[in-house]
């Protein structure tokens, strides 16, 4: 499966497309987020908290750089947001995180792509222009265990109704 889009028609829907997701979540998966601000970056997150069996309500960690939750598998909640130069990202040192016991999830993550897993699963969230609340979601998986992540979430029809 080379891409998948779905269209969230509310924020629930998008935590709801998030909670399937760190319910599938293995140790090592890295979520690579880019969007615009408000597009339901930190709502998706949300969602794969919930799915990964967390108690604790995630934050964007926009002013910490990186939070870390724990449930099933620990979380470690990446943003880029506030960093400017690949100078800066690259001397964060988050290969431990990225190849680590958890799952990774970056916030505009087009900030570091030199820094980032080429295997990951690539998560845009666009506006739908004619809805305040709607938003445009694709999914591109990169390498075999995204394919096949991204195939598992075709079998979850909710996601459509």
């Amino acid at each position: 499966m080379e891409s998948l889009r779905l269209d969230s028609h509310s924020p629930e829907q998008t935590q709801l497309l998030g909670s399937y997701l760190g319910e599938l979540a293995q140790k090592g998966d890295v979520f690579l987020l880019v969007g615009e601000l408000g597009t339901g970056k930190t709502c998706l997150v949300q969602g794969i908290a919930h799915g990964l069996a967390i108690k604790e309500y995630a934050f964007s960690p926009s002013f910490v750089l990186l939070r870390e939750y724990h449930g099933r598998l620990p979380l470690y909640h990446i943003d880029l947001y506030r960093l400017d130069r690949i100078e800066e990202i690259a001397d964060l040192g988050l290969e431990e995180y990225f190849y680590g016991k958890g799952v990774c999830v970056v916030e505009w993550a087009e900030k570091g792509p030199e820094i980032v897993p080429q295997e990951s699963l690539l998560i845009s969230l666009h506006y739908i222009s004619t809805s305040e609340t709607e938003r445009s979601i694709h999914l591109k998986p990169r390498g075999e265990r995204y394919r096949e992540l991204t195939k598992q979430l075709t079998m979850k029809g909710e996601l459509w109704h």
